[in-house]
């Protein structure tokens, strides 16, 4: 026997098991369907787990400035129908503490279990069915219901049956973390509606570098200090002031992170390992007034071990600070200030913290997260073409992607 629900959402992590409470607060028969024994992992082990889950500096007027899509404008309406404020309000009603870090960054004060919890209640707070774990193994549509007549629905195959509703929510997430359950389920479903796709690749991941090419720095490992990096030319540049953290393949840390979703293959970075300092400067009072080895004076500028790394490049450089040449200092200055490198590749999706690419928002409707050529059928959250800067953009998009659907949705 055909299950009927008046909508089915696929994936229960944040984006899904928001929508899937709004809608049934809102009166509507929801059954929300995981493949994973447990609900949103990802909220689980983010922020160190603490979950990041919005960032207060976000600008709804201005969405194209935290987020990268084909199409950045398309995520203006729903961030600013469900802004930052209207999720905090949702964590002081359920008595949530939280705190703020650096940059806007809201976190859970106690940990991000806190987070599913409240979204766990919203749900029972809406009568949603849930089941986990269970596969959907079929999606088929009738432009008009075999049990319904006229009524467009769906017919989804699952591992606990048969069910059928007028709409169907994508919420499957990305490719990034394949650990804890990702999929490209959400991909494949857009395909079988013919609903284009913008090509997919890793995103805020950790850069790698070629082996021989890295063996200065790899000893580095585990080194972090605050940087400027940038990336592109004139237009198209993008630069971030964070903390860089060197490993043993590359280079990771937020600046790294953000900087990634904008890097693209065969093209340099340029990193300044000394942001605020006035390096020329620095160095030509340092000859003047020392008889301390170059390292040591560089030491007083960046950290000690990626000064002795430095030096150690060229002869010119280890000796007395007063013994070292004026073009030899200005060479070491420009260095500094602008470290070249062109990564080789990422860590990839196991150390990504989300997709870039995904259902091309072309295709959808920016208002209700539709698409606008298969009826009752949404995508929201990261298997869309919308990702967020590191800080908390992602959860964001999630919860307001998850909003301007689940208001959509028609009434039974």
């Amino acid at each position: 026997m055909i299950q009927k629900f008046d909508v089915v959402v696929i994936g229960a992590g944040a984006a899904g098991l928001f929508c899937a409470a709004q809608a049934g607060q809102r009166g509507l028969k929801v059954l929300l369907i995981d493949h994973a024994d447990k609900v949103a992992e990802k909220i689980r082990i983010s922020g160190g787990g603490r979950c990041n889950f919005t960032n207060r500096d976000l600008d709804p007027r201005a969405p194209h400035k935290h987020f990268v899509s084909h199409n950045p404008q398309f995520c203006r309406s729903a961030l600013s129908r469900y802004t930052p404020q209207d999720f905090i309000a949702l964590l002081d009603k359920h008595g949530v503490p939280y705190q703020e870090k650096h940059k806007g960054q809201l976190f859970a004060e106690r940990s991000a279990e806190d987070i599913i919890n409240l979204l766990l209640a919203e749900c029972a707070a809406g009568k949603v069915e849930r089941w986990q774990p269970c596969s959907v193994k079929k999606v088929v549509f009738f432009a008009s219901s075999p049990i319904d007549t006229g009524a467009s629905s769906y017919q989804i195959e699952t591992s606990r049956g048969p069910v059928q509703a007028r709409s169907l929510v994508v919420a499957t997430g990305g490719l990034s973390i394949p650990k804890i359950g990702a999929t490209d389920w959400g991909y494949r479903l857009a395909q079988q509606f013919d609903i284009p796709l913008v090509e997919r690749r890793p995103g805020l991941v950790p850069l790698t570098f070629d082996g021989a090419a890295w063996a200065p720095y790899a000893q580095l490992s585990g080194l972090a200090l605050p940087v400027q990096i940038s990336t592109g030319a004139k237009k198209s540049r993008m630069a971030f002031d964070e903390d860089l953290l060197f490993t043993h393949r590359g280079l990771s840390g937020p600046a790294v992170l953000q900087i990634s979703s904008y890097w693209n293959e065969g093209t340099p970075l340029s990193v300044h390992l000394a942001p605020g300092v006035d390096l020329p400067t620095a160095l030509a009072q340092a000859k003047a007034r020392s008889r301390k080895l170059l390292a040591n004076e560089l030491a007083t500028i960046v950290p000690s071990r990626l000064a002795d790394a430095w030096v150690a490049q060229s002869s010119d450089w280890q000796r007395p600070v007063a013994d070292v040449s004026d073009k030899a200092l200005a060479k070491l200055a420009e260095q500094l200030a602008g470290w070249q490198l062109t990564p080789t590749g990422t860590e990839g999706y196991k150390k990504a913290e989300v997709t870039l690419g995904g259902v091309d928002t072309r295709g959808l409707s920016q208002q209700s997260m539709e698409s606008k050529t298969q009826s009752g059928l949404y995508f929201i959250g990261e298997v869309v073409d919308v990702t967020g800067w590191l800080g908390g953009y992602n959860f964001q998009w999630a919860w307001a992607s998850a909003a301007a659907c689940a208001q959509s949705l028609p009434l039974a």
